[in-house]
C-alpha cells in the first residue's frame, strides 16, 4: 500500500465500495489504486480523456461540467462533488462491456474547484468487488440519482434553449418588458393577506416595502409553498417572516440580456425593477417567463441558419450577420456589448466552416491521426471583428509518436488547413495578405514544432518577428481539443519565459513609438495641427501591444483584451481604477472605429482606419483625447516593466 494512502485509509475503508473487506484484501486492492492530486482549476478529466476506472474524492471539491463550444472558460456545471463522492459513473457502460454507439462518448469534463485529492480505482478493482451485492446496490443507487438529476437539468436547459436561444440580440431594455404597476405589501402584512392579494392581481410575486416605500424583500409563490404550506407555518405570520430579503434587482435601462443573465446565473425567476436615480424604489417587475414570452424570434433565426448552413448557403451568412450589426448600431447598443453579440455569431460561422472542412478531410483521409486545436488571432482573436476582414488563424496538433506518424499528421493537417481556408473564403473571409493562415506551414504544427518556432522568434527578435508575435499573442482557442489547447498555452508560457529578449525588444519598440497626444480642441481650432488619426495604428494597436506585453510578462496568454485586463487586475498588476479606465478607453476607440467604418460601408466607400476629426462629434473627440492619455499610461507601464524609461 502506498504510504500516502495511509492518511486516507479510514475514509477509503468506510466507503461502500470497500466496506467489509479484510485487511489483506484491502491491501491487495490498494496496490492497484493510485492517489492523484489536483491543483485548483486543474482539469481532472477532459471531454475526450479515456475512462479506465473511477475516481473517489478524498479531499477538496470538483465540478462536472460541459464546456460550451469546447471552451472551459464558458461552461455549464452539471454537478459539484465533494469528499466521498465518486467521479466516472458515465463510463460504467464501458466497464460492463456495453459497446459505444458513437466515436466520442465522453462529453463532460471534470475540474478541481480547489486543491483536491482523488483515489483512482481501476476497473480491475471494480471487477474484484462487483460480486458484492452491497457494492452493486450502492452503484445502482448513485447512478439512479445522477440520472434523475441530469435529466431534470437537461429538460430545463432544452426548454430554455428552444424558447430563448443562446445568443439573444439584447436589443430591448428592461423597461420595455417589465410589468406595472407593482403589487406591494408592507412588512407587517399577514401572509394570508399576501396570498389573497397575489390571487386578486394574478401575480406570481409581491414586493415587500418598509414605511418609506423602499423595497426590503420579495415573496414569490414558491416562498409561500416552501415557507408556509410545507413547513406548517401559521397564516398569521407576517410578510417579513417569509420574504426573501435583499432580492436581486435590475435597472430600467439595463438590456434584455442583462436581465436574462441575472435570472440564469442567480437561479431566480423574478426581478424587481428600479431606476438608476433611486435603487430603493421599485417601479416594475420582470419575470423569466416575461422575457421568454416577449422575445423577438426573428433575431434568433440566424443562429439556426449558421448551424445548418451548407456550401450553397454559406455566402449568405455574411449578409445575415451584417443585418444584425446594422440593427445593433441603429439601436445604439454599447460597443462592447455589440461586439460580444457579433463575435458569438462570427465564432459560430467560423466553427461551422471548420466543421465542414473537417468533414471533407475525414471523408478523404479518415479521422484525425492525433488531437488538434484551432485558434483565431488578430481581430478575430481579440473578439473585436465587426465586419469580415482577412483570415488570421493557426492549427496546433499533438506530437505524433514516430517519424512515420509525424509525416501522416503533417500531411493530414496540411489538407485540413487548406480546407479551412477554402470554406472561410466561401463565407466571405478574404485570404490573409501575409499568409498567416493554417494552410501555411509556418502557421500549423505539432506542440513541439510550435515550441521551436517560438524559440526562434525569441532568439531572433527582429522587427518582423515581433510584428508576427503581436498578431500571434492575440490568439483565442475556438475549436478542437481542450487538452491540446492547455498544452499549447503552457508551451507558449515556457518559451516566452525563457526568451525575455523578445518581450524586451517588443517593449523597446513601444518606447520608441509613443502614442501621440491629441491637441486640445480650442488650440486645434486655430492651429489645426492634427486633422485626423489612424485609430488602429495610433490607438488600438499600441493599446493591444502594450497590454499583451504586460500580460505576457506576468504569464497571461491568449484571450480577449478585456480578459487580459481582468487577469492583470486580479493579480494586482493594475488596480481597479486603472482597469476601469482601460475598459472605458478601449470602448471609446472601438465605438469610433465601428461607427466610422460602418458609415463608410453604407456609403460604398473603401475600408480605412483613418478618422477625420471633422467627421466625429465634439464629445467623441474629447473622449478620444482622454482615451489616448489612458492608452499612453498603459504603454508607459508596459515599457517600465522591462526597466525602460519613456
Amino acid at each position: 500500500m502506498e504510504a500516502e494512502i495511509k492518511k486516507y485509509e479510514q475514509a477509503i475503508q468506510n466507503h461502500p465500495i470497500f466496506s467489509g473487506v479484510s485487511a489483506a484484501e484491502f491491501g491487495a486492492l490498494m496496490e492497484q489504486c493510485r492517489l492523484k492530486n489536483y491543483k485548483q482549476s486543474q482539469n481532472v478529466w477532459y471531454a475526450g480523456s479515456p475512462r479506465n476506472g473511477l475516481l473517489l474524492m478524498l479531499e477538496g471539491v470538483t465540478e462536472v461540467y460541459v464546456a460550451i463550444n469546447g471552451q472551459s472558460s464558458s461552461h455549464e456545471v452539471l454537478e459539484v462533488l465533494e469528499a466521498g463522492d465518486v467521479v466516472g459513473f458515465s463510463s460504467l457502460a464501458d466497464f460492463l462491456g456495453e459497446p459505444a454507439p458513437f466515436d466520442h462518448p465522453y462529453t463532460v469534463e471534470v475540474q478541481a474547484v480547489e486543491e483536491s485529492v482523488c483515489l483512482h480505482i481501476p476497473y480491475s478493482v471494480m471487477e474484484a468487488r462487483w460480486h458484492q451485492e452491497e457494492v452493486r446496490d450502492y452503484m445502482l443507487r448513485q447512478v439512479s440519482v445522477r440520472l434523475r438529476d441530469i435529466y431534470a437539468s437537461l429538460a430545463e436547459q432544452v426548454h430554455l434553449a428552444h424558447q430563448w436561444g443562446e445568443s439573444d440580440p439584447f436589443i430591448q431594455r428592461v423597461q420595455d418588458v417589465m410589468n406595472t404597476p407593482v403589487v406591494t405589501v408592507s412588512e407587517n402584512t399577514p401572509v394570508r393577506e399576501v396570498a389573497a392579494k397575489m390571487v386578486d392581481h394574478h401575480a406570481s410575486s409581491v414586493v415587500v416595502e418598509d414605511t418609506d416605500q423602499n423595497i426590503v424583500g420579495i415573496i414569490t409563490e414558491k416562498d409561500l409553498v416552501q415557507r408556509v404550506l410545507s413547513s406548517g407555518t401559521g397564516s398569521d405570520v407576517t410578510a417579513s417572516a417569509v420574504m426573501t430579503s435583499h432580492p436581486y434587482l435590475i435597472q430600467t435601462q439595463s438590456y434584455y440580456y442583462e436581465a436574462m443573465s441575472r435570472f440564469l446565473l442567480n437561479g431566480v425567476k423574478h426581478l424587481p425593477v428600479v431606476t438608476p436615480e433611486n435603487e430603493n424604489r421599485v417601479v416594475g417587475m420582470v419575470t423569466l417567463s416575461d422575457l421568454l414570452r416577449k422575445r423577438n424570434r426573428g433575431r434568433f433565426e440566424i443562429l439556426q441558419q449558421i448551424e445548418t448552413t451548407t456550401g450553397d448557403t454559406l455566402p449568405e451568412m455574411k449578409h445575415a450577420i451584417y443585418d444584425v450589426l446594422a440593427h445593433l448600431i441603429s439601436d445604439r447598443i454599447p460597443t462592447l456589448h455589440l461586439l460580444e453579440i457579433i463575435t458569438k455569431l462570427y465564432d459560430r460561422l467560423v466553427r461551422r466552416c471548420v466543421e465542414m472542412a473537417e468533414t471533407e478531410v475525414v471523408t478523404k483521409h479518415g479521422p484525425p491521426p492525433v488531437r488538434y486545436a484551432f485558434f483565431l488571432m488578430g481581430s478575430g482573436g481579440r473578439a473585436e471583428q465587426f465586419m469580415l476582414t482577412d483570415q488570421d488563424h493557426f492549427l496546433v496538433f499533438e506530437d505524433p509518436e514516430s517519424d512515420e506518424d509525424r509525416e501522416k499528421a503533417e500531411s493530414y493537417f496540411r489538407a485540413l488547413g487548406h480546407e479551412i481556408v477554402y470554406w472561410l473564403e466561401r463565407a466571405g473571409y478574404k485570404r490573409c495578405d501575409g499568409n498567416m493562415m493554417a494552410s501555411e506551414g509556418a502557421w500549423r504544427g505539432s506542440t513541439s514544432q510550435w515550441g521551436d518556432r517560438l524559440r526562434t522568434w525569441g532568439l531572433r527578435a527582429t522587427n518582423q518577428n515581433i510584428l508576427l508575435g503581436h498578431n500571434f499573442l492575440a490568439f483565442r482557442f475556438l475549436y478542437g481539443d481542450q487538452s491540446v489547447r492547455d498544452t499549447f498555452v503552457e508551451t507558449v508560457h515556457t518559451q516566452l519565459e525563457s526568451s525575455t529578449i523578445f518581450l524586451y525588444r517588443a517593449a523597446e519598440q513601444e518606447k520608441n513609438a509613443p502614442i501621440p497626444m491629441l491637441d486640445h480642441p480650442v488650440r486645434a481650432i486655430f492651429r489645426l495641427k492634427k486633422e485626423g488619426i489612424d485609430i488602429k495604428k495610433h490607438a488600438l494597436f499600441p493599446f493591444h501591444h502594450s497590454l499583451q506585453i504586460l500580460a505576457a510578462k506576468h504569464g497571461i496568454f491568449g484571450g480577449t483584451p478585456l480578459e487580459k485586463i481582468d487577469s492583470l487586475q486580479e493579480i494586482s498588476v493594475i488596480d481597479e481604477a486603472f482597469a476601469d479606465d482601460l475598459r472605458f478607453a478601449y470602448e471609446v476607440a472601438l465605438k469610433i472605429r465601428v461607427e466610422q467604418s460602418w458609415s463608410r460601408y453604407e456609403r460604398g466607400e473603401g475600408s480605412t482606419s483613418e478618422i477625420k476629426f471633422s467627421q466625429i462629434k465634439s464629445r467623441d473627440k474629447e473622449e478620444l483625447m482622454q482615451a489616448m492619455k489612458i492608452f499612453r499610461t498603459l504603454q508607459s507601464q508596459a515599457v517600465s516593466a522591462f526597466g525602460l524609461r519613456t
